[in-house]
């Protein structure tokens, strides 16, 4: 790329031509970004209260970990399959609609979190939650990129996704002014953002381009004959992922998908948790370890708001490939120190926004790559299958984590620091994917 256009990379000359439904849609879809985060890092900090008061108060680590993984697996579990089911809804009653429901769904089960009375009951709720999680971001994804089919999409994309950092923002300052109260209620707090989410996207209207979509289907099933190719078309969303023409596509999706989040998922669920260990060292225990359990949440995800906004600038002067390589590289490089390389908390809050940095900002990713990668009729099922296999795989890794948590001395931190090796699956993936840097946004052959 030239001087002049990496220059270009990084203006924000265009801002102003952004149209009114084009904010309303990104204002809506990185909401719903923020929903998801909120209610997954306000379930991580309150885990380890949660399940030590509903397995009786006092529960062993060994306990605590398996327990724990095994409610982080029911919610990830939720949302691989939320996303899967929903992701196909939104490719044909449209993502609008898709993420209404989704929204509502959230909201509900999130407070229901708040007044469960067993390790069972929390985890039937976490499932719900999880599947109505899963729905918001792969939704989200396709609606913005073909709200903005333009060269500035990257960018775009890529501070939607802030709404996942911010997410752990909100959950981390809900904890810390709620979080003394009781775990219970900080669940309950976590309504309120699908609240303002579903009175913000009234009336919006479905992206052009899916439009088309659906026109295009209804004129192909009124005709009396159709050629192989428009037989094609009209093919059930998840089958047409293996045909000849996507099914590499798929593969690589899936890849770099479940490198990604073996990487976060087990930081995401036991961060808390190795804070409020690094803190027991120093005497600070209980209610007292709230505040700084928050503020390190907090630190981490104001890290992974610059990595979210920021990786569309860098893919669009570097390209996608490369600058997904340099977030998981970035990502294990931080993490294995954090993890391995600190014994105290005093690090922390230095070492917290750089590894938040990495490891959040390569998820800009799955919006800016997997998209250019599908055409809009399967876009929303490719993009949730893709997220939704590698959560599925995913589910299980903080469980073994927390299972195997007891042999490592009762150190979330050494499975944490494993765990985030996987990055390297997300970098083979880049190394056999193709470039999508400056090419149109594949649509209706």
């Amino acid at each position: 790329m030239s001087a002049s256009s990496s220059t270009s990379a990084w203006s924000l000359a265009w801002i102003k031509d952004i149209t009114h439904y084009q904010w309303m849609v990104f204002l809506v879809a990185w909401l719903g970004w923020a929903l998801d985060s909120t209610d997954f890092g306000l379930f991580n900090i309150v885990l380890r209260p949660a399940v030590t008061e509903l397995l009786g108060g006092n529960p062993t680590i060994a306990e605590i970990g398996q327990t724990g993984g095994w409610l982080s697996m029911v919610g990830l579990l939720g949302w691989a399959l939320g996303g899967f089911f929903f992701g196909i809804v939104g490719d044909y009653i449209g993502r609008v609609r898709t993420l209404a429901l989704s929204v509502i769904m959230v909201g509900l089960f999130t407070g229901l979190q708040g007044l469960a009375t067993s390790t069972y009951m929390l985890g039937f709720f976490r499932f719900f939650a999880g599947v109505g999680t899963g729905a918001e971001i792969v939704v989200g994804i396709p609606l913005v990129a073909e709200a903005f089919n333009t060269e500035q999409r990257a960018k775009v994309l890529g501070i939607m996704m802030t709404g996942g950092a911010f997410g752990n923002l909100i959950a981390g300052q809900i904890f810390a002014y709620v979080g003394p109260y009781g775990w219970r209620y900080v669940m309950i707090a976590g309504v309120l953002p699908a609240i303002v989410l579903l009175f913000i996207r009234r009336g919006m209207e479905e992206p052009e381009r899916f439009r088309d979509v659906q026109a295009r289907r209804l004129e192909l099933q009124a005709a009396k004959s159709r050629t192989a190719a428009e037989e094609k078309f009209l093919m059930f969303a998840p089958k047409q992922l293996f045909t000849k023409e996507m099914r590499f596509s798929t593969l690589i999706g899936v890849m770099f998908c479940l490198g990604t989040l073996l990487s976060i998922w087990t930081s995401q669920i036991w961060l808390p948790t190795i804070q409020t260990q690094l803190l027991q060292k120093a005497g600070i225990v209980g209610a007292a370890s709230a505040p700084y359990v928050g503020h390190g949440m907090t630190l981490w995800g104001l890290g992974g708001i610059f990595g979210y906004a920021t990786f569309g600038f860098i893919a669009d002067a570097i390209g996608r490939r490369a600058t997904i390589v340099f977030f998981n590289v970035g990502a294990m490089a931080s993490g294995l120190y954090m993890y391995l390389g600190v014994q105290t908390w005093d690090l922390y809050p230095y070492l917290l926004p750089i590894f938040g940095y990495f490891v959040f900002g390569v998820f800009s990713g799955h919006a800016v790559y997997l998209p250019e990668l599908f055409p809009t009729h399967v876009r929303a099922t490719a993009v949730s299958f893709c997220n939704g296999s590698g959560r599925v795989i995913t589910s299980f890794g903080p469980l073994i984590a927390g299972l195997v948590t007891p042999m490592l001395g009762g150190q979330f931190s050494t499975a944490a620091a494993i765990m985030t090796c996987f990055a390297a699956l997300s970098i083979l993936a880049m190394a056999l994917g193709r470039e999508t840097r400056d090419q149109d946004l594949p649509h209706i052959d």
